[in-house]
């Protein structure tokens, strides 16, 4: 077996984890008081951030499944956010390899667009079929948050993960057979 390919599945099945990590997080019952913040959506920030590092650990259809189970579970119109973050991390996806020489400032604009895109066209759709919503400010709160915790994302998956993007030798270097 292929060493590189297991360690690809590995690093898949690690983002599958921590999407469960935080999507166990979002369902637990940390505080009851409806007045508070909106949490900032930690797993489109993850998504898009390694989408960005490191495409082959996620792959489209494992962001699908990924994002329809949390449209479930977090009980939204299931599909939807689903579908656009799968069209905002395809964008993404092909826009990385022209932003591989651009600063991180360039990136973060780049994301927070996509990420704005996306919630803009979730609250547009929903307001076209007649779905009940959240009134505007928790949405744009929630759109500024998930926007500002990008980097954090980038940094955590960098220093604890190892999700960097591929430099020049990791590109020319050989596969390792066992």
């Amino acid at each position: 077996m292929d060493r590189s390919a297991s360690y690809l599945w590995v690093k898949r099945s690690l983002y599958v984890a921590l999407s469960v990590f935080v999507l166990f997080l979002h369902l637990l019952p940390l505080d009851a008081k409806p007045d508070r913040l909106p949490f900032p959506d930690v797993l489109i920030a993850l998504t898009y951030a390694w989408v960005l590092r490191r495409p082959e650990y996620v792959p489209i259809l494992m962001i699908a499944i990924v994002m329809f189970t949390a449209d479930l579970l977090l009980q939204r119109p299931p599909g939807l956010l689903a579908a656009l973050v799968v069209l905002g991390a395809a964008y993404l996806h092909s826009a990385a390899v022209g932003m591989k020489d651009t600063g991180f400032v360039s990136e973060w604009t780049t994301v927070g667009a996509v990420i704005t895109v996306v919630f803009v066209l979730n609250r547009l759709i929903l307001a076209i079929l007649s779905v009940q919503q959240a009134t505007l400010g928790p949405v744009v709160a929630q759109v500024v948050l998930t926007i500002a915790i990008y980097p954090v994302m980038v940094l955590f998956s960098q220093s604890a993960f190892g999700v960097r993007r591929k430099s020049v030798a990791d590109s020319t270097m050989p596969r390792v057979r066992s």
